[in-house]
């Protein structure tokens, strides 16, 4: 599958428990943070617009996680994010981190494009959907 967005994230001080390495709630934040990026960067969807003026929201309403290695402060992660899958109001998306040592944790993630005034699904504004189409679109 196409990478739709990546980024590289320092381990931080911040991010460990006291055993040194990264505490996995702190991932979940990370994971968030990956998806702004490809709002504001890849997508050139402005995040804090969508959700302030424009009153669009994207819940995760499905998260399956999967951590194989441990990551220690000082390293580098590259995150990558895939589109799987694009419905009407719900979007797929894959998010690997990866270490020198391969993958150090995989998420699968479904979030729904809501209307913050209602709380209910609606559907993709047209250019959100147009950036998002171009994720899933492989022409190599």
């Amino acid at each position: 599958m196409k990478v739709a967005f990546e980024r590289r994230e320092r381990v931080r001080f911040g991010h460990c428990d006291p055993a040194g390495i990264v505490y996995y709630p702190r991932y979940f934040e990370m994971l968030h943070g990956v998806m702004e990026d490809w709002f504001n960067e890849g997508l050139k969807v402005n995040y804090a617009e969508f959700l302030g003026q424009r009153r669009f929201g994207m819940p995760t309403i499905q998260l399956h996680s999967d951590f194989r290695r441990i990551s220690r402060m000082g390293d580098v992660l590259r995150q990558q994010l895939i589109v799987t899958k694009l419905g009407r109001t719900s979007l797929g998306l894959r998010t690997e981190f990866h270490g020198d040592d391969g993958v150090r944790a995989a998420f699968d993630q479904v979030l729904v494009c809501t209307s913050l005034d209602t709380h209910q699904p609606t559907p993709f504004p047209d250019d959100l959907r147009a950036a998002l189409e171009l994720c899933i679109n492989d022409e190599s």
